[in-house]
């Protein structure tokens, strides 16, 4: 569930410099926001933080940035960085919807999804981080050969995911039902806190890695879109 309602945490957000306020104004110059230029990966989704900042501590030469739609569930991940900083890391408190106005184009190198909010029921499906809505505002900011993860427990978003992918065009690069007992895929592996907890009590963790279409598909998918 959710965290909501967090006594003072927009306040700490308002405050905080680890949180960049008005991220459109940063658009094409995100490399000016650290303090060294590398390649820029984002988690979109990004819970209380543990993920992105063990990735950040992993890899000192790329640049992360953290997208957290609840003000109170990214406090606890300034909390966490306030204990702990870590130089290449930002945070936005953004919805997913907007980013296409954050980022542009190609100035994306990998986007994180993990154990997004299944939206189970039909009418809902639209809102799913990896729907073809979604999908088609990623290829908007991701670089020509960036790659997108997705980590989840729940089959049938998996399998919902999985088609998505297809139908627009995305290249699947690898996939598997059971991470935990895939060697090639889950050597590096970093857990989320939820990772952690559903892999705990049993439940096989699902993962894929997709490849942005190739030019002429992106430029097809915008005009059927304009």
């Amino acid at each position: 569930m959710r965290l909501r309602n967090v006594k003072g945490a927009q306040e700490a957000i308002d405050k905080s410099p680890y949180v960049i306020h008005s991220p459109a104004d940063w658009k094409g110059k995100w490399q000016e926001a650290f303090p060294s230029p590398a390649p820029l990966q984002i988690e979109i989704g990004m819970g209380k933080g543990r993920f992105l900042m063990e990735m950040a501590a992993l890899h000192p030469d790329t640049n992360y940035i953290g997208i957290e739609r609840y003000s109170s569930v990214l406090y606890r991940g300034l909390q966490k960085m306030e204990e702990e900083p870590v130089p290449n890391v930002f945070f936005l408190c953004e919805d997913a919807t907007n980013l296409e106005e954050i980022f542009a184009p190609e100035e994306v190198d990998r986007i994180f999804l993990n154990f997004s909010d299944p939206w189970p029921k039909d009418r809902h499906a639209k809102r799913r981080l990896t729907s073809r809505f979604f999908l088609q505002k990623y290829e908007k900011f991701l670089s020509q050969d960036g790659l997108l993860e997705f980590k989840t427990d729940n089959t049938p978003l998996f399998d919902f995911s999985l088609e998505e992918f297809k139908e627009e065009g995305w290249q699947l690069l690898a996939f598997t039902y059971d991470l935990h007992h895939d060697s090639e895929m889950n050597r590096g592996n970093v857990m989320t806190e939820y990772e952690e907890r559903f892999s705990a009590k049993g439940n096989p963790i699902h993962k894929l890695v997709a490849k942005r279409p190739a030019e002429g598909r992106q430029e097809e998918n915008g005009q059927a879109g304009s």
